[in-house]
């Protein structure tokens, strides 16, 4: 399962966006589920299941943590 590391300019982490059956799922610094993007669907969803929006909007997710 692929990861991509998020970090700030100062080089502190923010995240981690995680690949799994074919969705990327984003977590915050302390591990915490926040939401998934569906390339299939070109839709972004939030921790609770709600559409967001159309495309990858993982990391706006990030900003509302």
């Amino acid at each position: 399962m692929p990861k991509e590391i998020l970090k700030d300019s100062r080089g502190a982490l923010l995240g981690v966006i995680k690949e799994r059956a074919g969705k990327l799922e984003i977590f915050n610094r302390t591990g915490a589920y926040l939401g998934r993007y569906d390339p299939r669907r070109n839709e972004t969803y939030n921790r609770t299941g709600a559409k967001i929006g159309y495309g990858n909007l993982l990391t706006m997710l990030l900003c509302k943590s």
